[in-house]
């Protein structure tokens, strides 16, 4: 029998609505067995189809969880400048009420890749985001490629829940000691996990003697077990 069949994660296009007029698309998957969804967010380059963000959705149903990926207004739209973060946090936090509606039973969990991300920890600093435990970020951006900053991780402060940091260590948009010295700062309420070799997009070279979908299992398993963590 199939897996993905038998455990019932095949995705199901959602409607959410963002404001009276401004609708996005989202992929509710969901195993049969699930204890958590992760709400999660696009990176600013690619929409919640890229194999990137399926493989991950597909990889943590395996793992009994489950998630809601979705749209922000500019990628529904087919544009490529993002929207203002005004409209991100509203998004963000749409998508959670919608998870919230269809999986009431299920602990939250909300994050994304890179910019989805960031949008997800600014909407939750500047207002706990309805039933969510936890801030999941699939690579920070904590700064523009190789122009070390901290001025990113600021709003981060804000936040009373827990964080988790799953970091490339070639990551050019977070510099590592930059990212530590930020873990310091936020204290007890942050994990940080760094994967060797790893750049932004989670690709590591030949060289390194470590292939991509290795990357990927380490860096699932840690979210899954910190997902659990909270549940």
């Amino acid at each position: 029998m199939n897996t993905r069949h038998k455990i019932g994660s095949a995705p199901e296009a959602v409607s959410i609505q963002v404001s009276g007029t401004t609708y996005v698309s989202g992929l509710m998957q969901r195993p049969r067995f699930a204890q958590a969804c992760l709400v999660l967010a696009h990176g600013a380059g690619a929409g919640m189809r890229h194999p990137f963000m399926a493989g991950i959705a597909n990889d943590l149903a395996v793992r009994g969880i489950a998630t809601l990926r979705y749209q922000f207004p500019y990628m529904e739209r087919g544009g490529k400048r993002p929207d203002s973060p005004a409209l991100c946090h509203a998004t963000v936090r749409a998508a959670v009420l919608t998870a919230g509606k269809l999986a009431p039973k299920l602990a939250l969990v909300a994050g994304g890749k890179s910019f989805g991300g960031r949008m997800t920890s600014q909407a939750q600093a500047a207002s706990p985001l309805p039933g969510v435990r936890g801030v999941a970020f699939l690579g920070f951006p904590l700064h523009a490629p190789n122009r070390p900053s901290s001025e990113r991780g600021e709003h981060l402060l804000q936040i009373r829940i827990p964080m988790l940091f799953l970091q490339g260590a070639r990551d050019a948009l977070a510099d590592l000691a930059l990212i530590r010295r930020l873990i310091n700062r936020l204290g007890e309420l942050s994990t940080l996990r760094v994967l060797s070799d790893a750049d932004h997009s989670f690709h590591v070279p030949v060289r390194s003697g470590r292939t991509d979908e290795e990357v990927r299992k380490e860096m699932l398993d840690s979210l899954a077990t910190w997902i659990a963590s909270l549940t």
